[in-house]
């Protein structure tokens, strides 16, 4: 009886101790168990210079500038920089003022001046690309007391886990009524002066011979 009891003991100190010395299992599964996901989209505006098909980030005033009733030509990239698959992102363009969408994807809500679009879903690495088309307003609408200004379109990307936003600014310089132009000094102007001057020379000898 005595044996039978030492042999209990010592089979429940052995249960005791397996169960201590072995990782829980839930511990696996836990907090730094499963697979981590990483939320991230990425969105890129850029401006087609004047009357081309170069996309800048950025026209500074030194750069080419539109012109008053000019068309304007945007390109917007978006995409999927997470490790996981993005569902729903809806794109949003912030129309600046003085200029006019007119062709691209989306509505366009004039009163708050923002073009909305439904990009869908996008799978991991995976990258689409817009086109809009604007027009910058005739000079009647354009500021009264600027000659050249600049002006910002913004753009921003996002559904539920995440969001980004890019912008590109370009430059518009006015037409000024009443100014003409005056024609650079090339080689035909200084021959075209020295032939009036010898014209003028040869009269005056002419008139001086004759008294």
């Amino acid at each position: 009886m005595k044996r039978n009891l030492e042999a209990f003991i010592v089979f429940v100190f052995i249960l005791l101790a397996l169960n201590f010395l072995t990782p829980n299992a839930y511990a696996q599964y836990g907090q730094y168990g499963g697979e981590t996901y990483s939320y991230a989209i990425l969105i890129d505006k850029m401006v087609a210079k004047p009357a081309t098909d170069e996309y800048v980030d950025n026209l500074a005033p030194s750069d080419p500038r539109f012109a008053p009733s000019q068309d304007v030509w945007f390109r917007v990239k978006v995409k999927n920089t997470s490790n996981k698959d993005l569902t729903n992102v809806e794109v949003r363009d912030y129309v600046p003022s003085y200029l006019e969408p007119l062709e691209g994807p989306g509505s366009w809500n004039s009163e708050t001046r923002i073009i909305t679009w439904n990009a869908g879903d996008f799978a991991v690495d995976e990258e689409k690309t817009y086109f809009i088309k604007m027009r910058v307003q005739s000079n009647t609408y354009l500021p009264a007391d600027k000659g050249l200004f600049c002006i910002v379109n913004r753009a921003d990307a996002r559904n539920e886990n995440t969001y980004d936003d890019d912008s590109s600014q370009l430059c518009i310089e006015k037409k000024v009524r009443g100014v003409t132009t005056v024609p650079s000094a090339g080689p035909e102007f200084g021959f075209g002066l020295l032939a009036l001057e010898m014209i003028g020379l040869s009269a005056g000898i002419y008139l001086k011979r004759k008294r």
